[in-house]
């Protein structure tokens, strides 16, 4: 719905997907502030960023939807850090928490997001493993 109420704001500067994207991540750091009393800077509505997970190749709705699954402080810390690239202690600031916590969370983050990754990868694996052996036999 934010999306369809701001689509007068987009400037045609970059990818629309970047856009969308930034304007879901900024919806959800705004309900969360909301619910936490957390006084963040607004984002850059337009910055396009990209995530390399390594050798895995998945869909952006599926990594987002990955990240959608994180816990709440693994998930804020994540997007702060990696999408908005604000660092361990401007995080710590906003969060009311120590860097060594924002370092911990992120680290936690990309555990549980790697593990997801890899079972995806696993999944289709097997899939093409076992329709392979079904055309075969």
């Amino acid at each position: 719905m934010t999306i369809y109420e701001k689509i007068g704001q987009y400037g045609f500067k970059g990818s629309f997907e970047g856009w969308m994207k930034r304007i879901t991540v900024n919806t959800v750091l705004q309900k969360y502030r909301k619910e936490e009393h957390l006084n963040v800077v607004s984002e850059n509505e337009e910055e396009v960023v990209e995530i390399d997970f390594g050798y895995v190749d998945i869909g952006l709705q599926t990594l987002l939807r990955y990240i959608q699954e994180l816990p709440n402080k693994y998930r804020i810390t994540f997007n702060l850090y990696v999408l908005d690239g604000y660092s361990h202690k401007e995080i710590s600031e906003q969060l009311g928490t120590s860097t060594g916590t924002s370092k911990s969370n992120l680290a936690r983050a990309r555990t549980i997001l790697r593990e997801k990754i890899n079972t995806e990868h696993n999944k289709a694996i097997i899939g093409l493993l076992i329709f392979y052996i079904k055309d075969v036999l």
